[in-house]
Formats: C-alpha cells, structure tokens, sequence
C-alpha cells in the first residue's frame, strides 16, 4: 500500500507507507506515453466556461516544479511565467462542451480546478535559489487565491503506475471523485446525494468548529489550519491527551503495525515502545491535527508507521477506547465530543465511508485514495453542489502569516 504521504513525496508531507510491490505490468516506456484525465463537469451549477483546471508539481526526473497545459508537455516553471501583475496563469479551460482530456506526463503533484476565477500561481525561489510554485493556500486570508473556489486532486504517476486521492486534509470546497481505470476499475471521493450541503450544516452544528466555515459555505478548513488562523482551539484535544498519558502509565498500549506487535508505556513525558520504535513525547492538540511534531512518521518502516496509528487513535478518538490498536471497526470511530468531528463529517458523507480527512486517514484503508499499476485513464467528475451559496461576500478574515505547503 502507499499512502498519500508516500504520493506526494517529501515536498508536501512525510511518506510512511509500505514499499511497493513492483508487479511488472507498467513499464517506465508506457509510463512516458502519458496517462489521459478525463474532467467531467456534473456540478449542475457551473457551466464549463465557469471552470478551470491546473496541473501542477515536481517532474520525477529533474527535481523542478513543473506545470502542464493543455498540450500535456511537463514545463519547468520558471520567474518569466509570472505576467505582468505578478502572477502565473497555468489555467486549463475546459472544453465548451462535454468533457475534457488532458495527457498526464509523468511526475508528482495536484490537479487543481477552480471556479469562475483562476487561481494565482507565483514562481518564486527556493532556499537553494531554483523556481518553485506557489500554491494556494485557501486557508490564509492574505493568499491572492483566498476568495476563488478552488480545490484539487493528489497524485503520483510514474513507471510504478498511478496512486492518486482526493484530499481534505488542508480544506473542503469543491465535491469530487476520481476514477481509475486499468488492472481494474477503482471510484472514490463520491459525496452523498447533498453531500456538500450536509458537510457545511454539520459542521456549523458542532461548535467547536463552526468558526472553519469560511463565508457563505465557499470551504471549511481543516482544524489545524483552523488553530493558525485563530478560528480553533489550540487545547481541544489536549484534556483526552492527558487521559490517554494516564492511561498508559500503568496500562500497555499495544500497536500492530507491518505484521508486528509493538508494546508501549508512559515513563514521564514520553510514550516508550519496544522494537526499536522512538520514542514519543507528549504530543500537542496541534501535533494530533496535523499528525506531525511529537507524531512525525519518519520513512524508516518502524517509527513511522507506530506514529501513524497514534495519529489515527488520537483524531478518531480510540485511544481510550481499547489498548489494542488500531481499531478497525467504523462504527467506533469520532465517539464523544473530544473527536475530529471534521474529519468524521467527511467520512460519513462519502458514499464509501473513506476520505482524507487528516493526514493519517489511511490507516487501516479508510482514505480516499487509489492506485493501478496498470493506468489507462484516470477520470476526475465535479460532482453535484447542492442548494448551498459559494458566495464570498461574508468571508471571515483569517491571519496572512501562516505557511504555504
């Protein structure tokens, strides 16, 4: 299995996941043949002129942030592409009628659409002097992108084939699902029917996070980006953090990850395992949201994937639960109020039950994520919006000083 932290790589999030198994149906030659996307536009609100795609990321061969056009060619970015207000436009149009393909080069990176208006892309410098992308960063009320519905597709496609996923790890806007065709046929993302209304309606009623609704319904942002724009509390999860520290003082916490049994216990700050597993200090509501800090997941097969199943206890609130992780019923996933009830309103939204709702949702395979190591096409549907506005005119203001990924 590969994860989304293995997808995209080092540049967006730290890989945990399993090697891969080299099948040998997809060979580099096919790989360098591209990979058709299919967008199909079923929002049923916005006509096709009303959106535009973008591909964007790193070529896997030189290391350069690229971008795609229509013709399918991997272009380096480079600081000529910002025009005249500053700014690069790498916006795809669709089709003015039906659908529209685009070759997929190989590389790691997003596909991005936006609605009505294009997103703001820069070219900037690295801390080593090359040209680098910006993103938007929809949850940062001073990026040039903030008002523009947007949202995007994860993926990685190389000579291993294709590993892709929808993602609200970051944010929530626009509905979609993928589909990956090749060895076999694989959807997901798909909302159910009214979905996007009901994400926005039940997450107002918890209100905790009500406050990560930006404007009229235009996206939710996810919890940890919520506690950098002072829209979430930083010490939500840190009364069940202490629980679970008291727990383990004299109970055994017991991880099976990759086939083994890791046995861990509270000695002071910090949870101590067995098995050459690293120690973990006490981690912050922050580190649990973005399970990263005191739950980073180094790439190292053992560490890594232990941080993973403590990141997944924590968000879905089972830790106190059971010693034995991870848990792999649904059903008791998000109990009780000290939960990523943001989280858990994705999941039951989705007509699989799997989203990306946090960045550790991949454990015991409840993401939103696909892969084929045979790709022939992969289809990206904007699914129905529903009743609800997208309007800007009640955007909240959100602090401009939080970092871009």
């Amino acid at each position: 299995m590969v994860s989304r932290r293995v997808v995209l790589g080092g540049a967006i999030a730290a890989g945990i996941g399993t090697p891969l198994v080299m099948s040998g149906l997809f060979s580099e030659a096919q790989a360098a043949d591209g990979l058709p996307v299919t967008v199909v536009n079923n929002t049923g609100r916005f006509a096709n002129k009303d959106i535009f795609m973008y591909i964007v990321g790193t070529d896997l061969k030189t290391g350069r942030q690229s971008f795609v056009r229509s013709g399918g060619r991997l272009t380096p970015s480079q600081p000529t592409d910002n025009g005249p207000a500053g700014f690069a436009d790498l916006a795809i149009p669709l089709a003015a009628n039906g659908s529209t393909t685009v070759v997929l080069p190989n590389m790691s990176g997003r596909i991005y659409f936006s609605v009505k208006d294009k997103i703001k892309f820069k070219v900037v410098s690295d801390g080593a002097g090359r040209p680098a992308l910006q993103f938007p960063a929809g949850w940062v009320a001073g990026d040039p992108s903030f008002s523009v519905l947007h949202d995007c597709v994860e993926f990685t496609f190389n000579g291993a084939g294709m590993f892709c996923n929808t993602t609200m790890v970051d944010m929530f806007s626009i509905p979609m699902a993928i589909t990956l065709t090749g060895a076999k046929t694989q959807t997901t993302g798909t909302l159910a029917a009214g979905g996007r209304d009901k994400i926005f309606a039940a997450l107002r009623a918890v209100p905790e996070f009500a406050r990560l609704v930006v404007g009229d319904n235009l996206r939710v942002i996810a919890p940890g980006h919520g506690i950098e724009a002072g829209l979430f509390s930083p010490t939500f999860y840190d009364s069940y953090i202490d629980a679970v520290w008291r727990k383990y003082q004299t109970t055994d916490l017991r991880i099976t990850a990759n086939g083994k049994v890791f046995t861990g216990r509270v000695n002071g700050d910090r949870l101590v395992f067995g098995g050459g597993v690293a120690p973990f200090r006490k981690p912050t509501t922050r580190d649990v949201l973005f399970c990263d800090g005191a739950l980073a997941a180094p790439n190292d097969g053992v560490t890594g994937p232990v941080a993973a199943m403590l990141g997944a206890g924590f968000n879905r609130a089972t830790l106190l639960d059971r010693a034995d992780q991870p848990i792999v019923n649904p059903a008791e996933f998000y109990r009780g109020a000290l939960a990523n009830h943001y989280s858990r309103v994705m999941h039951v939204n989705s007509v699989d039950g799997k989203a990306y709702g946090f960045a550790f949702d991949d454990v015991v395979d409840f993401a939103s994520f696909i892969q084929d190591t045979a790709p022939k096409e992969l289809t990206v549907t904007l699914t129905p919006f529903g009743s609800s506005g997208v309007s800007t005119s009640a955007v909240r203001p959100v602090p401009s000083g939080s970092p871009r990924r």
